[in-house]
């Protein structure tokens, strides 16, 4: 258990923060499933700058690595084209 004020503070911030984490990559996760059941591709390509904004947030916000929204984002590209 925490000595002293600020540690107890600090263990109230952080696991506010892993919450809130969670539930934005949650989202996230679940807006790129639903993306991924789209079949038509005027529909993905329209949603996918939104999603691209999601995901980028998330980088910056260091809930993901940098190289996975990069991959993430390739992947949902490449999704995109291939639908017809």
């Amino acid at each position: 258990m925490a000595n002293h004020k600020s540690a107890l503070k600090r263990i109230r911030q952080s696991q506010e923060r892993r919450l809130r984490n969670r539930y934005y990559g949650k989202t996230v996760r679940n807006a790129v499933r639903k993306f991924k059941k789209l079949t038509d591709k005027k529909e993905a390509v329209e949603q996918l700058p939104k999603l691209y904004a999601m995901i980028d947030k998330l980088a910056k916000r260091n809930i993901i690595h940098k190289n996975k929204a990069g991959n993430l984002k390739a992947k949902i590209t490449k999704y995109a084209n291939g639908l017809s």
